[in-house]
C-alpha cells in the first residue's frame, strides 16, 4: 500500500508540470515588476527546484508506465524534498512580495499563487498526508506572516483567513488520506482474495501440490509448445495401493497424513526432473519434459523404492507400496487426452500384474481396453437382444449309467468379437452391476429346460460370488421355481470356494436359507482353493466337483491318483455325492470309478449342446460307459 501511496504522488506528471509552469510564470512577473535581489534570488531558485521536479516526474512516469518502477522510499523522500521546496518558495516569494515591494499586482499575484497552489496541493499530495500538510504549510504561513506584516486590515485579516485556511486544508488533506487508505486496504483485500482463490483454484489444498487443472494447463501448454519440435514427454501415473483399506481401516486423518508424507517423498524424489499433481484420491501425476523411456522407468523404479521405507506416522508405522503406469510422448501419443490415457491404462496393468510395479504403455494395453470396451457396451443389450444362450453337458452316474444331472452353460456370441468365453465377460458384468440380471436369466432358461425332463434328472447351475452376495437371491430363486413348476431338488446350484474369502457372515447365512428352500448345494473346483476341509466341516454340501485338473494327470502322476483316491473316500465318510470333470479318456472314467466317485462329466461322454440334443440324449436312456459322443479336447467352461 506504501508503495500504491508512493507511485500516486507521480500518477499525473501533467498537474505537476502545470503547477510549474504557473509558479515559474508568476515569479517571472514579479520579477518584472518588481526586480529586487531577493525576489529575484527565489524565482531563480523557484525555476530550479520546478525543472528538476518536472524532469524526474516525468522520468518515473514513464517507468511506470513500462511497469519497470520501483516505488522505493528514495523516490519518496525525492518528492518529498523537492515538494517542500517548492512549496516553501512560493511562501517565501509571497512574503518577500508582500514584504519588499509596494506594487499591489505583485501582492495579488502572490498571495492568489500560493493559495491556489495549497488548495489543489492539498488534494493532490493526499496519498501521502504528511507531504501535503507540510506544502500547505510551506505555502500558506509564510504568505500569512507577509500579510500580517503589511500593517493594514484588510491585510492582517486576510492573514487570519490564511491561517484558518491551513487548517481547513489540513483537515481535507487528512480526510481524503482516510479514504484513498481505506479504498487501498479494499484493493488490497481484494486481490490477496483473488490470489487466495486463484491458488485453491490451482493448488490442492491437503498436499500443496497442483491440482488436476492445473496439470492439465500445464501439460496443454508443454504440447502446444512442442507441437512442430516432438520433444519427448513423460507422464508418470502413481496410486497408492490398497489405499481405500488404510483409509477405511485407520480413518480420513491418517489418511490425510499418509497423502502429505507420500506428496514430501515424491518431490524428494523428483526434484526438478518433473512437476507432480495431484490428480484426485491417491493418485498423483508427474509430467516430465524433455524425458524419454529408459530415463522414466529409471525414475519410476526409484519411486518404489523410495516408498519401501516405512511411513511414520505418529503411532502409525505403515508399510506402503505404490504403482505406476507411465507413457511417453510422441511414441505413446500426440495429445495430451490420449497421452493420459495410456498411462491410465498402464497403470491399471501394473495393478493388474501385482501392484508395487511400474509398467511402460504398450499399445496391446489399448486393443485390450477396446476389447473390453466392446464387451461392456455389447453386455447391455446382450440380454435384450437373445445374444445369450444356454449349452448343456450331461452329468453321468457310474452306477445306472444314466444322465443324473446336466450343467447349465452360459454362452455369448459378440456380434463383433464373436465367441467370448464367460471367463471373460462373467466378471466385466460383475463389475458393472449386471451379474444378477443375467443370472435371473440363466436360472429361469435352465430350470425351464428341466421341467421338461424326467423328474429324476436334476439342473445344476453355477453362482456367482457376486450374486451370493445378494440378500434377494433366494426369493429371485423360489419366484423362478414357482414360474416354472420346477421342484426345489431338481435345482443344483454349483459355488467356487472363493466364495469363502470375504465371507462377512452375509454368504453363510445366504446359503443356510437356499438349503432351507431345498435345493441341494455344489462345491466346485473342490482342491484349488484354500482351506477345503474347513469348508467342509462348516457348511454341508450334497456333492464335491473334483477339478479337472487332478483327472487331467491321473493317468501319468502318482500323486494326482492318490489326491483323487482321497477325495472320494472323504466324500464317502461325509455321504456326499461326487462328481469326476473333464473326464476325456477310458482310463480317467477308470480311475473315478476305481476312486469310489458316483458321478462322471466329460468330452468322454459329450460336449455341451443345445436343449434340443441334451433333451434327446436323456431320452435314449443309459450310455454304456467305455463309449463316447462327440470326443474332443476339455475346454474349461464357467457360467454365472
Amino acid at each position: 500500500m506504501r508503495r500504491s501511496l508512493v507511485e500516486s504522488l507521480y500518477a499525473s506528471p501533467a498537474s505537476l508540470t502545470i503547477g510549474a509552469v504557473t509558479g515559474v510564470a508568476v515569479g517571472l512577473v514579479n520579477c518584472t515588476l518588481s526586480p529586487s535581489g531577493p525576489v529575484r534570488i527565489v524565482v531563480a531558485l523557484l525555476c530550479l527546484v520546478a525543472t528538476l521536479r518536472v524532469v524526474s516526474a516525468i522520468f518515473f512516469h514513464r517507468q511506470l508506465v513500462r511497469g519497470t518502477a520501483v516505488a522505493s522510499r528514495s523516490w519518496e523522500v525525492a518528492y518529498e524534498l523537492g515538494a517542500w521546496c517548492y512549496s516553501g518558495l512560493l511562501g517565501l516569494m509571497a512574503f518577500v512580495t508582500l514584504t519588499g515591494s509596494p506594487n499591489p499586482v505583485t501582492h495579488m499575484l502572490s498571495v492568489s499563487m500560493a493559495t491556489g497552489y495549497a488548495g489543489g496541493i492539498s488534494g493532490r499530495n493526499a496519498g501521502r498526508v504528511q507531504i501535503a500538510i507540510g506544502q500547505v504549510c510551506l505555502t500558506l504561513l509564510p504568505t500569512a506572516l507577509g500579510l500580517w506584516l503589511q500593517g493594514s486590515t484588510g491585510y492582517r485579516v486576510l492573514a487570519v483567513a490564511m491561517i484558518m485556511m491551513v487548517l481547513g486544508l489540513a483537515e481535507i488533506s487528512s480526510t481524503i488520506h482516510r479514504i484513498v487508505l481505506q479504498a487501498l486496504i479494499g484493493k488490497r483485500e481484494k486481490s490477496l482474495l483473488a490470489e487466495k482463490f486463484k491458488r485453491l483454484a490451482r493448488f490442492d489444498s491437503l498436499t500443496g501440490l497442483e491440482n488436476r487443472m492445473a496439470m492439465q494447463m500445464r501439460l496443454r501448454e508443454i504440447f502446444e509448445h512442442n507441437h512442430k519440435r516432438n520433444d519427448a514427454v513423460t507422464i508418470l501415473w502413481m496410486d497408492i495401493d490398497r489405499f481405500k483399506e488404510i483409509n477405511d481401516s485407520l480413518g480420513h486423518i491418517i489418511g490425510d497424513q499418509l497423502l502429505r508424507n507420500v506428496a514430501e517423498r515424491l518431490n524428494e524424489v523428483v526434484q526438478e526432473r518433473g512437476r507432480i499433481a495431484r490428480f484426485g484420491g491417491d493418485e498423483f501425476v508427474i509430467i516430465c519434459p524433455d524425458m524419454d523411456r529408459l530415463t522414466a522407468a529409471g525414475l519410476a523404479q526409484e519411486i518404489i523404492s523410495y516408498f519401501s521405507h516405512a511411513f511414520d506416522l505418529g503411532d502409525n508405522q505403515l508399510q506402503v507400496t505404490a504403482s505406476i503406469g507411465y507413457a511417453v510422448a510422441p511414441q505413446d501419443g500426440r495429445d495430451m487426452d490420449e497421452l493420459m490415457q495410456h498411462a491410465d491404462l498402464a497403470l491399471y496393468e501394473a495393478k493388474r500384474g501385482g501392484r508395487n510395479r511400474a509398467t511402460s504403455f504398450n499399445w496391446s494395453f489399448k486393443e485390450r481396453f477396446n476389447r473390453l470396451h466392446e464387451i461392456e457396451t455389447g453386455l447391455r443389450r446382450a440380454l435384450d437382444c437373445g445374444e445369450l444362450k444356454l449349452l448343456f453337458q450331461p452329468i453321468i452316474d457310474l452306477e445306472s449309467g444314466r444322465i443324473s444331472a446336466c450343467e447349465a452353460l452360459l454362452r455369448w456370441d459378440h456380434p463383433i468379437l464373436g465367441p467370448v468365453p464367460p471367463s471373460e465377460f462373467i466378471p466385466i458384468a460383475e463389475g458393472m452391476g449386471m451379474i444378477e440380471s443375467i443370472t435371473a436369466w440363466v436360472l429361469r432358461q435352465a430350470c425351464l429346460a428341466a421341467a421338461s425332463w424326467p423328474d429324476d434328472v436334476r439342473i445344476a447351475v453355477n453362482i456367482s460370488p457376486a450374486s451370493l452376495k445378494s440378500a434377494e437371491l433366494p426369493a429371485n430363486i423360489i419366484a423362478v421355481l414357482l414360474e416354472t413348476g420346477l421342484p426345489a431338488r431338481r435345482l443344483e446350484l454349483e459355488v467356487t470356494e472363493s466364495i469363502f474369502l470375504d465371507d462377512s457372515g452375509q454368504t453363510n447365512a445366504i446359503l443356510r436359507d437356499l438349503q432351507r428352500i431345498g435345493l441341494r448345494l455344489a462345491l466346485d473346483d473342490f482342491g484349488t482353493g484354500y482351506s477345503s476341509l474347513a469348508y467342509l466341516r462348516s457348511y454341508r454340501f450334497d456333492t464335491l466337483k473334483i477339478d479337472q485338473s487332478f483327472m487331467a494327470g491321473v493317468s501319468a502322476n502318482a500323486e494326482d491318483r492318490a489326491i483323487v483316491r482321497a477325495i472320494g473316500s472323504l466324500a464317502r465318510e461325509l455321504a456326499m455325492d461326487t462328481v469326476a470333470e473333464g473326464i476325456e479318456t477310458a482310463d480317467q472314467l477308470h480311475h473315478a470309478q476305481e476312486a469310489g466317485f458316483t458321478d462322471v462329466q466329460g468330452y468322454l461322454f459329450s460336449r455341451p449342446i443345445p436343449l434340443d440334443k441334451i433333451t434327446g440324449l436323456i431320452a435314449a436312456g443309459p450310455l454304456q460307459l467305455g463309449e463316447h459322443q462327440w470326443p474332443g479336447r476339455p475346454v474349461r467352461s464357467r457360467i454365472v
